[in-house]
């Protein structure tokens, strides 16, 4: 059995380590922007960013409580890694927490519930101030302050806080308990992943007066909706389409932005892995609620073609629909090949916006379309909208079934007729292209078709200036 000596002794020593021992918690040491050595952000096309911030810190030993300033709002705190360059042995995180809680009149009334706080009224007629003091009962939906004589809702006058409660910040901040080996400066990397940065690929092209080459010029357009500041930040960007696992998170209001256009050199590209790395050859600036450009490549006098397409559906080759559409719009592309001068390199997904100067040299928009991330070498497809100047008429002439009882064995065959227009003042050849369903065989037509896929025939139509061509064809299908 202990003696109460002893049993004195272990109950003083668990006082101890109930109120910690006895021992002082260690000084914050703050990590602000004017202590960092670089900056470095790799930006993803879907709302995602790595930034690297390496820092000069100066560490006490062993325990640390490190708070971490100007990191963005949309941080994602569980990505965080915290590392010494060079690491000395020894150096160690311990836990690390990202405040949330922002300063606001509405927090510092939340986490005084239960607390006193100061009433300040200003006399109207007099101006004269008093003071009283007052438990907060209730914030939420309203102020409930509870007096020494009484209860009362709302803010009588202004309320005054004796100090600001823990872990309200003025701004994000990330708290990091580490163990340092030895004292002194160390610097320190803070990198982590955050949502609200974002990039896309922009091009504007301009056509020549023939029409046969045109001057492409790429842009980056960074957006930055993350809460935070990037100032002479080294810039990547992947271009590519990166797996991520999603989460529930609720995505956050949209920030207002204001645009600003850079001037900049081409940039570095790379392979990464199965995606595309650009790296900006200087640093930039990218402030909270930004968006800039940057130039991404020049490429000047690439050819293009011009070609019209009338495209039809499939819907039409198992059934009876003799007129089907009169005054088509005739589709109009142009199309380039990703090599040659300025090309040849990877091109990100985007918009591609078209101009062309018309007779008094002003330059005059006439269309835009969305490219997929296309590699060296491929062919970039341009539907800039449709020709004004050709319209086709298209009608089936003749329908019949020839066999089954199912629609797992029947054989239909159908005649169709299409009577394309040109009111140009010059000749163009139209693209005609149908998508036949099933096991299909061209039984007689006018013009040769070709067979570009299993499920398409295509015709190339010559039609003259100010004048008319008719293509007529019969087709059986086997489904």
């Amino acid at each position: 059995m202990l003696n109460k000596k002893l049993l004195k002794t272990m109950i003083a020593g668990l006082a101890l380590v109930a109120h910690g021992g006895g021992a002082a918690a260690p000084a914050e040491v703050v990590a602000s922007a004017a202590d960092r050595q670089s900056l470095a952000i790799t930006i993803y096309n879907d709302d995602l960013a790595l930034v690297k911030d390496v820092r000069r810190v100066r560490l006490a030993r062993d325990v640390n409580q490190l708070v971490w300033h100007e990191v963005p709002a949309q941080m994602r705190p569980e990505t965080a890694q915290l590392r010494s360059t060079p690491g000395p042995a020894g150096f160690r995180v311990q836990e690390q927490h990202f405040d949330f809680d922002r300063l606001t009149p509405e927090q510092m009334l939340e986490k005084h519930v239960g607390r006193e706080v100061i009433v300040i009224r200003t006399h109207p007629s007099t101006g004269v101030e008093t003071r009283e003091t007052a438990v907060v009962l209730a914030a939420s939906g309203g102020v409930v302050l509870q007096f020494a004589d009484r209860v009362e809702t709302g803010v009588p006058g202004r309320l005054a806080f004796s100090s600001v409660p823990a872990g309200l910040r003025a701004k994000p901040a990330l708290d990091i308990s580490l163990v340092a080996p030895v004292p002194g400066a160390q610097t320190l990397e803070l990198s982590y992943l955050t949502g609200g940065l974002s990039w896309r690929a922009d091009y504007v092209a301009e056509l020549d007066e023939r029409e046969e080459r045109l001057d492409l010029n790429g842009w980056a357009t960074l957006t930055n909706q993350s809460g935070g500041a990037y100032p002479e930040a080294r810039l990547q960007l992947v271009a590519g389409n990166v797996n991520r696992v999603r989460d529930a998170r609720p995505l956050p209001e949209a920030m207002a932005m204001s645009a600003k256009v850079a001037d900049a050199p081409e940039m570095h590209q790379e392979s990464l892995f199965e995606y595309h790395l650009y790296t900006l050859p200087r640093v930039i600036g990218l402030a909270e609620n930004q968006t800039k450009q940057v130039a991404l490549m020049t490429a000047p006098g690439v050819p293009v073609k011009k070609r019209f397409l009338l495209e039809g559906a499939g819907y039409y080759y198992s059934g009876q629909h003799p007129e089907l559409d009169r005054g088509i719009k005739t589709g109009v592309f142009v199309e380039f090949d990703n090599r040659g001068e300025g090309l040849g390199v990877p091109l990100p997904g985007g918009v591609v916006r078209v101009y062309k100067r018309d007779s008094a040299g002003a330059a005059q928009f006439i269309g835009e379309a969305r490219i997929n991330h296309t590699p060296r070498n491929e062919t970039v497809r341009l539907k800039l909208g449709d020709a004004f100047d050709l319209t086709a008429d298209k009608k089936q002439i003749a329908f019949q079934k020839l066999a089954g009882t199912s629609r797992h064995n029947q054989v239909f065959e159908s005649a169709y007729e299409i009577v394309l227009k040109n009111a140009k003042q010059e000749a163009v050849t139209v693209t005609v292209r149908e998508p036949v369903p099933g096991d299909w065989t061209m039984v007689s037509e006018s013009l040769p078709h070709t067979r570009p896929a299993a499920g398409t025939a295509e015709w190339q139509v010559r039609v003259p200036a100010g004048g008319k061509n008719t293509l007529s064809y019969r087709v059986r299908v086997r489904y």
